[in-house]
Parts: C-alpha cells; structure tokens; sequence
C-alpha cells in the first residue's frame, strides 16, 4: 500500500529502522506469505468475477495460515486487498459490483502482518488478452521495479533508486506518478523514508544501509503524471483517465546487495 507523497523538511531527521538478522528472518515469512497469497490470486483473475470476490479470497488464504491482512482496518481502509481497474492507481477498495471485464487490467496490492512483521507487494494483470500498448505499459512498469530493485546496495543512495525508476519509465513514453510514494516497512506498514520513483532536489536522499527494508513501488501512467482522489477518499484514478499500473515488491538492503522478501 503507497503512502502520500508528502515530503519530509530537509531539517527533519528520519526515523530510519535497521533490521536485525532475526527481524529479516521474521519481513521473510510475512513477505513469501504475501507472495503465495498473489500467486494464488493470478488463479482467480478472469472476466466475470468480482473484486469483492478476490478480497475474500485474500483474507481467506491469510488468516488461515495464521497472519492477518496489514490492510484492514489500516486508517480506516475496510478492505484486506486493492483493487485498481484500468484508470484507477491505488487503494481501489472492493466491491461485489465492480466485475473484471476481459482487455482489463487489475492491480492487486496485498499485505501481510506475520510474527509482528510486515511484508507488501503488488503486481498488475491483464484480464484476458491486451492490446501490445497495454501489455508494453505492464512491462515497462515491472522493468522500473527491478531497476530500482538493482540500485538497492550499500553505498548507493535513495535517489539513485528512485532515478532509475523514473529514467526507465520515461525512455518507454510513460509517466511516473508523482504524489504517491513506497516505504520504508517493518514492524509498521509505513516507516521511514519515503521512496519516490522520481527525483527532486526538495526529496531527501539517504544513503543505503544495511538492514533497510523498502516497499519499492513505481506506478506508471500511460498519459500524464497528474491524479486525483475519488469521493470515498481512497481510490485515486488518473486524472486524464489513462491507464496506470503498479508493480511492488518489499526489499532488503545486505552487504551481498538486494535481497526481494516478497519472492516466491
């Protein structure tokens, strides 16, 4: 789950929380659990079945493996997935009437809280066949995250990640949004430092260290940068209503480099 885009002064001092050994063995079971739980939803991804439909089967495979989803109830968020079709970004909350069609797509943003840890991805799906622009939007956004993933080293800073990111989305004609932003995460769903996926002189630019964990999660628009936030104060759609999609994995920074949590 992105958080909002709202940039911490310069003169403020971040919260960083370095994880220990034992707090990486623990992001590792929440964030392979969030991985099985996505790759059990791709079953469930076709035209015809409700986005209600998936979150109850979200909630199901969590709590019966004995975690809680980090979502529900998260300020207010009444929901243990989102569900954002087409020209919706992010924090689409399900409904029993929004039904996939195929040539949509859907993204499925999904966290875990297990042994006291979180773990956060998403990935976006097409329903059914998509045209070759659509299905290019889908990989360059997926392309970003691994891009981003790459610079995550020792040594390297948090605007080195999020240049890569945007350098790769716009050499493919895409758009990075701009108010919306990954994370750090740990015991908290949303901890210290925010992660643009573009750069700014005003961001703040941390080095990496070992033992950060970040929610790592471009969201590309085909059109333009700008967005909006919808009536229910949680779904946010393009502005131009141009698709978007939205790739994310949580990931620790070790001396050996990257190390993806949310991998299967």
């Amino acid at each position: 789950m992105s958080g909002r885009g709202l940039f911490k002064p310069a003169d403020r001092k971040l919260k960083i929380v370095l994880k220990s050994d034992r707090d990486l063995a623990a992001m590792r079971k929440a964030g392979r659990l969030v991985a099985q739980t996505l790759e059990a939803l791709k079953e469930q991804v076709r035209p015809g079945v409700s986005t209600a439909e998936l979150d109850r089967f979200a909630h199901d495979y969590v709590t019966r493996r004995g975690a809680r989803p980090s979502f529900k109830g998260y300020h207010g968020y009444p929901a243990s997935l989102c569900t954002s079709i087409n020209e919706e970004v992010v924090h689409c909350i399900p409904k029993p009437t929004r039904i996939l069609r195929g040539g949509d797509i859907v993204s499925l943003d999904m966290g875990v809280r297990l042994d006291g840890f979180h773990g956060d991805a998403a990935v976006t799906l097409p329903v059914g066949p998509v045209s070759p622009q659509v299905q290019r939007l889908l990989d360059a956004t997926r392309e970003a995250l691994w891009k981003g993933i790459e610079k995550m080293r020792p040594g390297n800073t948090l605007q080195d990640v999020s240049w890569a990111i945007q350098e790769h989305v716009e050499a493919n004609g895409f758009s990075v949004v701009r108010e919306m932003v990954g994370h750090g995460i740990g015991r908290d769903l949303h901890e210290d430092p925010q992660v643009p996926n573009y750069t700014a002189p005003e961001h703040l630019n941390p080095p990496l260290r070992e033992g950060m964990t970040l929610a790592i999660e471009p969201m590309v628009n085909a059109g333009g940068t700008d967005i909006e936030v919808m009536p229910d104060m949680w779904t946010v759609v393009t502005k131009d209503r141009s698709l978007s999609a939205h790739f994310e994995h949580t990931v620790a920074v070790t001396r050996r480099g990257p190390e993806v949590l949310t991998l299967l």
